[in-house]
């Protein structure tokens, strides 16, 4: 066997059981019986997958979504149930022949070019070109559609919260509560961690695509106890000894000896709040990390969690940190991180001053970007409801047009010239600059000669006469690799963990000023001088000619 055959079945065992001919829009069904009835079975067709503008405001985008691609034609096929449902649905003149031609339909004459998943991309610059027989190439749209789109979207909106957060900073994605449906969430956790987040809440998440779970309790938990009688028996394991001790009495005595160093009344503190905590750390005394903003951080969440903490110590383990879900998540950061740099100091604790402050409540860019301002102390973002909902922007874009049939090329014109469609089958290439930077991506026929490392090369803006330049590169790399073809994957989708590294590489390509968050400067995508006459004389071939009376 195989490696790519050995991949294969390891890695679509994973695929979404939604993910299946069906799940696609009508019409390309209805497009497919009218190619069939007018004899088109054997057209061939080549058709681009691309977006028009970035999204979020930004100036670039991650590709995500093809390894979703790749399993979507290997498992292509109509089952009997869709064949009998599609009877039912479709109108009864339909010639049952061709109910048998769908049933036998794979991707086995399909070829899939695509540029590398994770890697930073451009309006215009096709993601994916897609050629075979016009209806089975046709069929495929929507869910490639599907696939792409929000996959691509969702990768892009974590990255960019990963360059605003700082490589030192975690960030966590919690937003399956959030998500639109499960099948949203599943994605959204996938794809922030390509883009650039550190794990998920999401179980299911983590299991079906090996990203790390994490997550502490919720406010129900402490909620859940009023009193200290709410905790009848609260007793671990010592780390080196192993006798039992109960954590209460001691995490108690630690709270007096704190507020006094710390001038607070240990009567402020609720006595609720520390029975949950000490129920908390006896249950994962490894991994005692306590939401503290119930009640009150400064008053009773840090005090109690500090005594908590102290008392895990006594015992042998050391504390993780604490949570905040609301406040003034700069001001009360920097006040954890001040107490626990106190505490380390006066109870001779090294550790103490190093413990893990998490931020949630409904977090942003913006937000991000306004607490790195204010200093914060914050070593993780958990982020959930803006990341995974997209709410900046709901929606990239990517549209899926025929480009040449026949090895005839076909165009698209509209009044709106950002919808005119570069027609023909193209390669897309990203020179360098000399100083190690992605300069420009350069769209040209496919029969013409690839760019040269040191050639001077015109690249020309497809639409804009005027606007034109000599590129002389010092690195041309070549965007698209074969990744099906004959009926088969030709190169194996990456571990996500790579696909993670290669987002990562991918945007150190660019210049700084492109991806900033305010004004980004555009990057440019331009076509060759040959390609720049071609789309022309065919718009002027397929534009009709108005007539002046």
């Amino acid at each position: 066997m195989s490696n790519v055959e050995s991949l294969t079945e390891r890695t679509m065992a994973r695929q979404n059981g939604i993910v299946q001919p069906l799940l696609t829009d009508l019409y390309q069904i209805t497009m497919a019986y009218a190619y069939w009835k007018s004899g088109k079975v054997n057209d061939v067709a080549v058709f681009d997958l691309f977006f028009r503008n970035n999204p979020f405001q930004g100036e670039f985008t991650i590709f995500a979504g093809l390894e979703e691609c790749l399993k979507f034609l290997e498992n292509f096929h109509y089952s009997d149930s869709d064949i009998e449902y599609l009877k039912q649905t479709l109108p009864e003149n339909i010639e049952p022949e061709f109910f048998v031609y769908l049933r036998n339909l794979t991707c086995k004459d399909v070829k899939l070019s695509a540029i590398e998943e994770g890697s930073v991309v451009f309006p215009r610059v096709p993601l994916l070109r897609v050629e075979g027989p016009l209806i089975i190439t046709q069929l495929l749209e929507t869910t490639l559609l599907n696939l792409v789109n929000f996959a691509s979207l969702m990768a892009t909106n974590a990255a960019r919260y990963r360059m605003v957060a700082g490589k030192y900073v975690k960030l966590l994605e919690f937003g399956l509560r959030r998500a639109q449906g499960p099948d949203g969430g599943l994605s959204a956790s996938k794809y922030s961690y390509i883009g650039g987040f550190d794990g998920t809440s999401n179980v299911l998440a983590g299991k079906m695509f090996d990203i790390p779970v994490k997550g502490t309790h919720a406010h129900s938990f402490v909620t859940s106890f009023s009193t200290l009688a709410d905790l009848p028996a609260a007793a671990l394991a010592h780390a080196d000894t192993r006798a039992a001790v109960e954590l209460l009495p001691p995490a108690l005595a630690w709270r007096a000896r704190l507020a006094a160093v710390l001038d607070l009344s240990p009567d402020e503190a609720s006595d609720g709040e520390v029975a949950a905590f000490v129920s908390y750390a006896v249950a994962f005394p490894t991994g005692f990390l306590a939401l503290v903003d119930t009640y009150d951080v400064k008053r009773s969440g840090l005090l109690n969690f500090c005594a908590v903490a102290l008392a895990l110590n006594d015992c042998g383990y050391r504390a993780v940190g604490i949570r905040i879900d609301s406040g003034d998540l700069a001001y009360l950061s920097v006040l954890a991180r001040e107490t626990f740099g106190k505490i380390s100091k006066v109870f001779n604790v090294p550790w103490f001053d190093k413990l893990t402050i998490v931020a949630s409540n409904d977090i942003n860019e913006e937000t991000i970007l306004s607490l790195n301002e204010q200093g914060h102390q914050i070593d993780c973002f958990g982020i959930g409801t803006h990341l995974v909902t997209c709410q900046r922007q709901p929606a990239l874009g990517c549209v899926y047009k025929l480009v040449e049939i026949n090895g005839q090329p076909r165009i698209k014109l509209s009044q709106d010239v950002g919808k005119v469609t570069i027609p023909g089958h193209k390669e897309a290439y990203r020179l360098f600059g000399a100083d190690g930077h992605a300069l420009i991506d350069l769209l040209q026929r496919s029969s013409e000669p690839a760019p040269e490392v040191g050639q001077k090369v015109l690249c020309r803006h497809p639409f804009q006469e005027s606007k034109r330049a000599y590129v002389i590169p010092s690195k041309v790399e070549h965007l698209y690799q074969v990744y099906w073809n004959d009926g088969r994957i030709c190169i194996n989708p990456k571990p996500l963990s790579e696909v993670r590294q290669r987002v990562q590489s991918s945007l150190k390509t660019l210049r700084q000023d492109i991806k900033r968050n305010l004004n980004p400067t555009p990057y440019k995508v331009a076509v060759s001088d040959d390609l720049y006459n071609f789309i022309h004389d065919l718009w002027l071939q397929n534009a009709p000619i108005g007539e002046l009376s």
